[in-house]
């Protein structure tokens, strides 16, 4: 029996132009930079240089209606291409430059950490083949200096990749020299190692012995801050322990990390937006650092020009006008894409200051709104998904510092009094307990939770766990100090 239904389907496509957009709209201030580069590169039709001065407009108008040299051929119209109206408005001249001169940011260079590793082995007096074997474990290591693999992999490794026949005993020695390089603590297998084998580079004291024999002996007790028994153990009194723990908080669990962070290439955010406070006015800017204004070549003009006053027009001619309208029709599509994205990204920022004006004035995380996307999406009639692009993706540098977009959103709770508060505000008075509380005695989630209630913010025991570890702060036995 043959049966027939009837289904209706609602879907929406979006134009290749528009995918673009969106994309555009995505990449931050230098992929942006990097996207107009490679756009000016592959596309002859755009120029940086406006060779019309003469014909100076405000707008840019991708669908002409000036004055236009008419022609009219059965195969191609170039009427559309040879207006002289490109002089673009993507540049929202009330918020888009800064007035001083944007300068550039330096990047640094230097020896990444592997190689500073590999430079100091060369102290050593190794032959050909452990050098060889000095070199792997090095190049082993993870960007924290930590060697995560089993020598019995290593082994393996060596005879695969070097040809070389090295037992567990051999590379142990040689790993033995990697110990003594700097900074001291790199080639451990774990922290417990890391720690110890800093710990027995520094001249040795009392308090150094003892703080080895806690690494050593009772690394257990020490990370779970028993304090009470290492004491026990140790006979020792709290002053004694409390130098001891000293000497051990003062180690560099990371020490490739250390070495890193001073030598990696400079990725310095560069704010998409800029606000600054002007006799208690907010005066957003975005950030059009190094990004030159646009135009149609006239060059590309001419052509379509000459071809329209020739009067016979051969194959290669045609072959030749097609190709430039193509770039001219990209280069103008590219054009009109950067101002529709500038647009959007002032209307979305615009939204977003003005719904948190309060915090803008005040720099007081506690007065942010509650705000979704949702809320931005309504207010300036725009979809959800384009408010995340901008939210995700983009910095603004305000007079508290340069803060991700995305970090004024968050949900909303209701205080005792019924009112709706941000829960960056709970998060902030949260932190602020933490760290006045008394080290010696720090205060349990449970706690937590009842000054929290008391200051007005009622939300459970658990909420307060998630709180506390989104703030990054460890539970309380992990916080106490001696």
């Amino acid at each position: 029996m043959l049966n027939q239904k009837l289904q209706l389907k609602l879907s929406q496509k979006l134009s290749p132009q528009q995918i673009q957009l969106m994309k555009l709209i995505q990449l931050s201030t230098l992929e942006f930079e990097q996207k107009l580069s490679r756009e000016i590169e592959e596309n002859p039709a755009l120029d940086t240089i406006n060779e019309n001065l003469d014909n100076e407009k405000d707008e840019f108008d991708i669908e002409d209606n000036s004055e236009k040299e008419e022609f009219n051929d059965d195969e191609i119209d170039i009427s559309d291409y040879l207006s002289d109206d490109d002089i673009p408005d993507y540049n929202l001249r009330t918020n888009n430059h800064s007035e001083e001169n944007e300068n550039a940011i330096p990047f640094a260079s230097g020896t990444s950490f592997n190689q500073f590793l590999k430079n100091q082995l060369h102290s050593f007096s190794f032959n050909s083949e452990d050098l060889k074997i000095a070199e792997f474990i090095v190049g082993s290591l993870d960007q924290f200096g930590y060697l995560r693999r089993d020598l019995i992999d290593i082994s393996d490794d060596l005879a695969f990749s070097l040809g070389i026949d090295a037992q567990e005993d051999r590379i142990q020695k040689i790993l033995d020299k990697v110990y003594l390089l700097d900074p001291a603590g790199v080639g451990a297998k774990n922290l417990q190692e890391c720690l110890i084998l800093q710990l027995k580079r520094k001249k040795i004291t009392k308090n150094i012995s003892n703080a080895i024999r806690i690494t050593e002996d009772l690394f257990d007790e020490f990370s779970k801050r028993h304090f009470d028994k290492i004491k026990t153990k140790l006979n020792i009194s709290d002053e004694e322990l409390k130098d001891c723990v000293g000497e051990i908080e003062k180690l560099n669990p990371k020490p490739g990390g250390a070495y890193n962070e001073n030598t990696k290439i400079n990725s310095s955010i560069v704010p998409d937006f800029t606000i600054e406070i002007v006799d208690g006015e907010i005066k957003l800017k975005l950030n059009s650092r190094n990004a030159p204004d646009l135009y149609v070549s006239q060059e590309y003009k001419n052509m379509l020009s000459g071809y329209s006053e020739s009067k016979e027009k051969t194959k290669s001619q045609k072959d030749a006008v097609l190709f430039i309208k193509q770039k001219l029709d990209s280069a103008k599509w590219f054009i009109e894409a950067i101002k529709q994205r500038n647009q959007t990204l002032i209307m979305t920022m615009s939204a977003i200051v003005n719904f948190q004006k309060e915090y803008f004035l005040s720099g007081d995380e506690k007065k942010i709104r509650p705000m979704i996307l949702k809320d931005i999406a309504e207010e300036i009639t725009m979809d959800i998904s384009t408010i995340s692009r901008v939210a995700n993706s983009k910095y603004v540098d305000t007079p508290y510092g340069i803060k991700l977009i995305k970090s004024f959103f968050s949900e909303g709770i209701k205080n005792s009094k019924g009112e709706d508060i941000s829960t960056i505000e709970v998060k902030k008075t949260l932190e602020n307990i933490i760290e006045s509380e008394d080290k010696k005695k720090p205060l349990t989630d449970d706690q937590l939770t009842k000054l929290l209630n008391k200051k007005g913010y009622p939300i459970a025991r658990r909420t307060v766990a998630k709180y506390r570890e989104m703030i990054g702060a460890p539970v309380a036995r992990l916080r106490r100090k001696l």
